[in-house]
């Protein structure tokens, strides 16, 4: 645990008392502050009542009483569509609102660093896609060239479940624009910005809203290190801007999949299969990525761009960064093969909870018969209209499925209602060679609880359906 500091002795309000928000009261009393609880389940106030900690209605209007912050768990909105009334009531009651984020910002670092013959690094991963298997990868290499690491954030445990830090160590922070948007402090050492595609509009008010929530990492943490996904424009204005404030190209690291990065400064990018690092307009390092099978697609070779760069300047050489590569096992959910039956390979990518990770999912494979549906969000499918190419046939299930019938065109397709169905339909219609692919491309939540849930799902039909 890291014990909250500069909040001794002080009343400091909890909302939200899911994993994030326990860890986050147990943190504040282990640093000697006052955490008041409070969620709107009565099974969440049960135990969090159950562990010892102080229920205090938020709702009420004498909640605010010598109460100096607000700490609120990412997903309850605090500006758009609308502040969560109770983060409302702390605005008007000029008491400052913070996450778990800005707290361990504020509380990782201690006079113990003192006594480290090396400090303590911190690297902060956002981007609309591939944030987990990033985070996840450089976890993994650093483990296995020898280097302590810990991993949290939007994966593995909450920030202030950590342990404390000791001498040399890496955390690696999975963080969503949820995250990023509110915390008020963030002092990465190693900031990654992946990508941008548009997701969660309706919490930031729109795509620039969404850009600058994520910007915050950088523009507010000065990080010594900035490694930046240059394939859309928003990455293109972000290297620039760290580079012109820099004074230098040094402490930006452009990354790219699909395009050969050119100029004088440092570039590692995937082209055709290969990663290549380049310095001062030299190559430095290649690294195959063609038969890593972790890493299948080109949205994996920019994750694998990414972890490349992370690992290099935290003093990795290039062997021991394609060591880790070939080890690495690949996470549950994300172009996961669940299993290969009668030549047909079963691949389950529910995280694919939008239009642009499908799409990556989509390229990744040679003929699909594509599991897709559930909450659609803003354009659907439409955009995807490039990538159908592949797709055999469509099997449609959840909320929006007909809706989602409407953008496919040419493409053939069949409303199956339920995951159940849509797999057991593509299986029987599969053949040797081809791909039944879960890649929702829409959020899971008509059905499910989450995109694990869902993905859980989809393994135990197929399971089901090789054994029976």
């Amino acid at each position: 645990m890291i014990p909250v500091r500069g909040h001794k002795g002080h009343k400091v309000a909890v909302l939200g008392l899911g994993r994030s928000g326990l860890a986050t009261a147990r943190a504040l009393t282990a640093g000697g502050a006052i955490a008041l609880c409070w969620d709107d389940s009565a099974d969440a106030r049960a135990r969090a009542e159950a562990e010892g900690l102080i229920l205090h209605d938020l709702r009420r209007g004498d909640a605010w009483n010598d109460v100096v912050a607000l700490i609120t768990s990412p997903g309850i909105p605090h500006l758009y569509p609308a502040p969560n009334p109770v983060i409302r009531a702390a605005y008007e009651a000029g008491v400052a609102v913070d996450n778990d984020i800005g707290l361990f910002f504020r509380s990782y670092a201690t006079e113990d660093w003192n006594m480290f013959d090396r400090l303590p690094r911190v690297v902060a991963v956002t981007g609309s896609n591939g944030k987990s298997t990033t985070s996840a990868l450089i976890d993994h290499v650093l483990k296995h060239a020898g280097r302590k690491v810990q991993l949290a954030g939007n994966i593995g445990r909450g920030v202030l479940d950590l342990d404390p830090a000791s001498d040399g160590e890496v955390v690696v922070l999975e963080l969503s624009s949820y995250q990023t948007e509110l915390a008020r402090a963030l002092a990465p050492d190693i900031a990654v910005f992946l990508n941008l595609s548009p997701d969660h509009l309706d919490r930031h008010g729109g795509i620039g809203g969404y850009f600058a929530a994520k910007r915050r990492l950088f523009a507010e943490g000065g990080p010594d290190r900035a490694v930046i996904g240059v394939d859309e424009a928003e990455g293109q204005y972000l290297a620039n801007q760290m580079r012109e404030m820099s004074g230098s190209g040094e402490p930006v690291i452009r990354i790219s999949s699909g395009r050969k990065l050119r100029g004088d400064g440092w570039n590692v990018f995937a082209r055709k299969g290969f990663l290549a690092e380049w310095r001062k307009g030299r190559q430095v390092a290649t690294i195959d990525l063609r038969d890593i099978a972790g890493l299948p697609g080109s949205h994996n070779h920019q994750n694998a761009c990414a972890a490349y760069a992370v690992c290099r300047t935290l003093g990795l050489a290039p062997r021991q960064v394609e060591a880790g590569f070939q080890t690495y096992p690949g996470l549950p959910h994300r172009s996961q093969v669940v299993l290969v039956h009668k030549g047909v390979t079963y691949v389950n990518d529910s995280k694919a909870t939008n239009a642009d990770s499908a799409r990556q999912a989509l390229k990744a494979f040679g003929k699909v018969r594509w599991i897709a549906g559930g909450l659609g969000k803003d354009g659907g499918i439409a955009t995807l209209a490039p990538e159908l190419t592949s797709v055999v046939k469509t099997y449609l299930f959840g909320h929006s499925a007909q809706d989602f019938a409407l953008q496919l065109g040419d493409v053939p397709h069949e409303q199956c209602g339920d995951m159940a169905t849509a797999v057991a339909r593509a299986a029987a219609d599969a053949e040797p060679g081809e791909v039944v692919l879960l890649a929702p491309a829409a959020a899971s939540f008509d059905q499910y609880a989450d995109f694990e849930k869902r993905g859980d799902d989809f393994i135990k039909h197929v399971r089901a359906l090789v054994e029976s």
